[in-house]
């Protein structure tokens, strides 16, 4: 579930074009960054139509969760010998919310730019073999938040706002109102209580940001905007940004580098055979 925390991704910096003002111009400038495991795009594809999904379709209509659920189970019994209903739900939980967590975080680390995020902007496509993850997520909507000096800002789609601190605000409210009705869709159905699913949104908004940089080249700036987003603990999120740098056990010569405290779990290690997830927040750090 998860990749060793604190290494720099292969993907290559992104360097794009700020003299394009549309959001589907600065959605294309990030793409390149998670094109071998996600990808981003704008609208869904008339040709393949049917194998995306609206989120407020997702949303509305629990009974789409869990058919995923069920084919996520069948793909654990047959990786793992069987699939605990804790582990299919943690899955699913931070497979949704890592989507449109990622996406902002992109577009805010390299752009500074907001899209909108509620459940009718964005689509899923879920992988058709092998493991059941989103491998496509689509923005549906063309408006976004920016900054005075944006080159888009006299775009009629575009909302201009005073300052960085706006903006993040804006992309934490954005991002708390999508995730507020995944919890209240997946809540009843997974067992979670609300601490747990808030617990995996907070994730979900911290660790986007950091992997936006991370992917984009730039790591202490995605620790940054992590900084900026969830600067405390603000309701309904469970904690401020957990990101730190530091090193588990110098003892053993472990390096310094970044990493961070994990709200949410994933349940990865109840399944048979598995191993926890390097900043798992059930099992300590010598167990891992």
């Amino acid at each position: 579930m998860s990749r060793k925390v604190g290494t720099r991704m292969s993907a290559p910096a992104i360097r794009p074009d700020r003299t394009k003002g549309s959001l589907a111009d600065s959605l294309a400038a990030v793409a390149g960054a998670t094109e071998s495991w996600l990808e981003l795009r704008r609208g869904v594809p008339t040709e393949t139509a049917e194998a995306w999904v609206s989120c407020a379709d997702l949303l509305d209509q629990p009974e789409r969760l869990d058919a995923w659920r069920a084919t996520l189970a069948e793909w654990m019994c047959q990786e793992y010998g069987e699939a605990p209903e804790r582990a299919t739900a943690g899955y699913l939980m931070g497979w949704y919310l890592n989507g449109p967590g990622l996406l902002a975080g992109l577009l805010f680390h390299r752009l500074r730019r907001v899209p909108m995020l509620r459940p009718r902007d964005l689509a899923l496509r879920i992988a058709a073999e092998g493991r059941p993850h989103p491998d496509g997520l689509a923005l549906l909507s063309d408006s976004f938040a920016c900054l005075p000096d944006d080159p888009g800002r006299d775009l009629p789609e575009a909302t201009v706002v005073a300052d960085e601190a706006a903006l993040a605000s804006l992309l934490r409210a954005r991002f708390a109102e999508h995730a507020a009705r995944f919890v209240a869709a997946f809540g009843p159905t997974s067992r979670f209580g609300r601490r747990t699913l808030w617990a995996a949104a907070t994730d979900a908004l911290d660790s986007g940001a950091w992997l936006a940089g991370r992917l984009c080249g730039d790591e202490v700036s995605g620790v940054a905007d992590a900084a900026l987003l969830l600067p405390a603990r603000i309701a309904p999120f469970t904690s401020g940004s957990t990101l730190r740098f530091g090193c588990d056990d110098p003892s053993a010569g472990d390096l310094p580098q970044w990493t961070r405290r994990r709200e949410s779990c994933c349940f990865h290690f109840a399944l048979p055979g598995a191993t926890a997830c390097d900043t798992c927040p059930r099992v300590m750090p010598a167990d891992r």
